[in-house]
């Protein structure tokens, strides 16, 4: 009886769920495919943007991290695909290879019902399988501007004449990335823009190819969500790695991500919780794309709690279970710290954030309190009990220094240091030393 009323409130929910998707404007079978993936109700960008681009305006969208935003064009653009099919509909730019793949399965995910096919164009993947894949004419392309340029002058048949949507997701971190060559090389030919954020940068590109565009903003520029707890700590910079240790000894079990400012930083941090017998696994620009990938599938299915990443990770990329981030290092940009912790607390549900400020960082702190404008709390911790972990950690740093140099002179063959890196990163998380213990 229990089961028969918890399966009745289940389906409930699930029409409701539709019925609400499908007051935005699209069909039935769309709707139930965001029902599907675990949508409640359409989102607050969702709800304004969705019908503005079924109209056939120009939008400009602004909302938190983890509010959405990627359903708020993929629906749209879906709807108008099943009225009017034809190959090479749209096209999304994303600065990010992984963030790329993301939005083309979640476009493949709604779309499943009405048969949609997408193609990813990135770096760090063969051409020739990309171009087979334009070969099918895809409905939808996801890529990073470079590779789509590269693919438009090489890839014969490829072209974007027919698009009727183009969509510049993080718009503000591509031109950032100085990208703005690129993007004005496909601009030529594209008339529609649906840019995710907005910068002044951004402004430009608006004044270059918009058509009397509808700004759609859901919530302040620079701002966290409510759900998400906020803190600092206060650290010797000789001692940052002990505070590191003990934070997730602190919070084990938890699913975290580590922001780290460069790559040797990264490698070096994976590398010695490695040696602590922590589960967690690298990510960062010098890893070769099929490693990339491995290692954010694992930490997503829950096979590795921690992430070791750069901010190539920090932008859109949606990980539901993520518990806990922790800045290891204070980012330089303010806006990036924005985007790291919202890995966490999305869609509604509560996260924890914690960064480490050493005596040299308290300038970029302070700049971070100022943007996002509020006073981080204080993480609770008595030196005394993290300094208990100094001789582990110590020693564990010593051996992840010394395996950083032999990986960088193995460099032979194929074979690459961050590509061993990753190895013994792995290797120590099925048989390195249960992680210390706080005493």
């Amino acid at each position: 009886m229990a089961a028969e009323l918890a399966n009745e409130r289940g389906d409930a929910r699930q029409a409701a769920a539709v019925k609400a998707f499908e007051a935005l404007g699209i069909c039935t079978q769309l709707a139930e495919s965001a029902a599907g993936l675990g949508w409640k109700e359409p989102s607050e960008i969702q709800t304004q943007a969705v019908p503005l681009v079924l109209k056939g305006q120009d939008v400009i969208g602004l909302a938190q991290t983890g509010s959405g935003k990627t359903g708020a064009f993929a629906l749209p653009i879906l709807q108008q695909l099943l009225d009017t099919p034809q190959p090479f509909f749209a096209l999304v730019l994303s600065p990010t290879r992984e963030l790329a793949i993301q939005i083309s399965e979640q476009f493949e995910a709604l779309g499943a019902g009405i048969g949609v096919r997408a193609a990813v164009l990135v770096g760090g993947i063969d051409m020739m399988a990309q171009a087979i894949a334009l070969a099918r004419r895809p409905h939808v392309v996801v890529g990073t501007p470079g590779r789509v340029v590269d693919h438009l002058t090489n890839t014969k048949g490829f072209s974007l004449r027919a698009l009727k949507h183009l969509v510049l997701d993080e718009a503000d971190r591509l031109l950032n990335m100085d990208f703005e060559q690129e993007i004005d090389t496909i601009l030529k030919a594209i008339p529609r823009l649906f840019s995710a954020t907005m910068t002044s940068k951004v402004a430009k590109l608006q004044r270059a190819c918009l058509r009397n565009p509808v700004k759609v903003e859901v919530a302040a520029k620079n701002t966290t969500v409510a759900t998400l707890r906020q803190e600092y700590m206060f650290v010797p910079a000789k001692y940052k790695d002990c505070y590191l240790v003990f934070l997730l000894t602190e919070l084990a079990g938890a699913s975290t991500i580590i922001f780290t400012r460069t790559c040797d930083t990264t490698r070096r941090i994976a590398l010695m919780l490695r040696n602590l017998g922590f589960g967690g696994v690298p990510i960062h620009g010098q890893m070769s794309q099929p490693k990339r990938l491995a290692a954010m599938n694992k930490f997503k299915a829950g096979e590795r709690s921690i992430l070791v990443a750069t901010d190539v990770a920090s932008r859109g990329l949606d990980i539901p279970s993520v518990d806990f981030v922790l800045n290891y290092d204070v980012p330089v940009n303010g806006k990036d710290y924005v985007h790291r912790v919202g890995r966490t607390a999305r869609a509604g549900r509560s996260g924890r954030a914690v960064t480490l400020v050493t005596q040299y960082d308290v300038e970029l702190y302070q700049k971070i309190e100022a943007l996002i404008d509020m006073k981080l709390e204080a993480y609770p911790a008595e030196q005394e009990a993290v300094l208990v972990l100094l001789e582990r950690v110590s020693e564990a740093q010593r051996i992840a220094t010394m395996q950083m140099k032999e990986t960088d002179s193995r460099k032979r063959g194929r074979k690459s240091a961050v590509d061993d890196d990753e190895r013994d990163a792995e290797g120590g998380a099925r048989g390195g030393k249960s992680p210390p213990r706080k005493r």
